[in-house]
Formats: C-alpha cells, sequence, structure tokens
C-alpha cells in the first residue's frame, strides 16, 4: 500500500495536520504537562509489556472469531424463520380447506331450512358451522399475521449482515495499518545480529538494582580473598 493509499483509506490532510501541528505545539508550550514529562521515568513494577500476543489478545483474530460466529448464527436463525414460515403457510392452506368445508354445509342447511322449517335441528347446526367459520377466520387471521412477523424478522436480520460487513470493514483497514507499520519499522539489519540494549539504566527506579556502595562492597569482598 502506497502512502497516498494510506492517507486516502485514513482520510489524512497534510495542511490540516500541519495547522494542527502549530496549534499543539503553542498548546504544549503553555500547558502544564511538560513538567509532568520532564519528570517521567519507567517504573519496572508496571503491568508492561501488554497482554502476550495469544490467541485471546489478537484484535483482528478476535474480530475475524466474531464476524464468522454472527454469520452462522445468522444462517441459522434464517433458516428457522424460514422452516416457520413454511409451517404457517401450509397451516393456513388446511384452515382454508376446512373454511371451504363448513361452507359447503351451511348451504346444506341453508336448503334443509328452505324446505324443513319446523326442524329445529337444522338451525342448531347451521348456526354451529357457522360459530366454525368464525373461528377458522380468525385462525387463519393469526396465521397469517405470524407470516408477516417472519418477513419483518427476516428484514431486520439483514442489519446482521450489515453490522458483519462494517467489522470486516474495521478488519481490512487495521490490516492495511499493520503492513504499513510492518513496512515502516523494517530494517536490513538481522534482528539476531543486533546488539542487546541495557535491562536497566541510570534513572531507572527499582529495587532490584544495585547502589554504588553495594558495588564497592562487593569489589572489596572479591580483593579480601
Amino acid at each position: 500500500m502506497t502512502q497516498k493509499e494510506l492517507d486516502a483509506l485514513m482520510g489524512y490532510d497534510a495542511s490540516d495536520e500541519d495547522s494542527q501541528a502549530d496549534t499543539s505545539a503553542d498548546d504544549t508550550s503553555k500547558s502544564p504537562s511538560n513538567e509532568i514529562s520532564s519528570d517521567f521515568k519507567i517504573n519496572s513494577d508496571a503491568n508492561w509489556p501488554p497482554p502476550p500476543p495469544t490467541a485471546d489478545h489478537k484484535m483482528v483474530q478476535q474480530l475475524d472469531d466474531v464476524t464468522k460466529d454472527s454469520e452462522e448464527k445468522a444462517t441459522q436463525v434464517l433458516d428457522m424463520i424460514d422452516a416457520l414460515n413454511a409451517i404457517l403457510t401450509d397451516s393456513e392452506a388446511q384452515a382454508n380447506e376446512v373454511k371451504e368445508l363448513l361452507n359447503k354445509n351451511l348451504d346444506i342447511f341453508s336448503k334443509l331450512m328452505d324446505k324443513f322449517p319446523h326442524i329445529s335441528t337444522f338451525v342448531t347446526l347451521k348456526d354451529e358451522n357457522q360459530n366454525a367459520v368464525n373461528k377458522v377466520d380468525e385462525i387463519i387471521k393469526k396465521l397469517q399475521n405470524g407470516q408477516d412477523d417472519c418477513m419483518s424478522v427476516m428484514d431486520v436480520m439483514q442489519y446482521q449482515d450489515i453490522h458483519r460487513q462494517k467489522i470486516e470493514r474495521v478488519i481490512n483497514v487495521m490490516r492495511a495499518l499493520i503492513k504499513y507499520m510492518n513496512s515502516l519499522f523494517e530494517s536490513d539489519v538481522d534482528d539476531k545480529k543486533r546488539p542487546p540494549s541495557a535491562v536497566y539504566l541510570d534513572g531507572d527506579k527499582t529495587d532490584n538494582l544495585m547502589s554504588d556502595e553495594d558495588i564497592e562492597a562487593l569489589i572489596n569482598s572479591f580483593a579480601k580473598k
């Protein structure tokens, strides 16, 4: 990745940085933070370095796991919703068949009532079938509402995919920055050929360091031997 591409990726503007640098320089000269930084010393007892780069602490790997698990769970949820919607559709079709049969019964009882108006049984049966038709209509309406809810849930689940894509975009930005930082700090000198750095320097705060008196006492002890 070139510097121009990285600048475009991060919304970098050199003119803004220059103006911000001038402003920050003025603020720094007026800020009391300089007094604090001048007295700063490395504390060997602090929790440093950061946590080791294990699988639990690798940010990109953790985000990859999140996107993978989210996609798998979202697929499972969509499959279950699709199966539920199919059950509701079949139930609605069966309820319509029952309703059609009840309507035929109503036609038959209506004709029987016209021919035999003195038989009250036909009136009772017609009323019972009419009540059954009304209940079936309520069931069909609830089934249709359930199908609408399934479609609404599917629409909501689309946001899950959008969130996954946002996380993937963050991962790609992080990977681009990692590659850029690696290129920025790389060197032709092999790390094995580099001289080791001092563990402790003058001014470090730790109880494990030997004082000048301790060193002189150690030298004198060897001289006496």
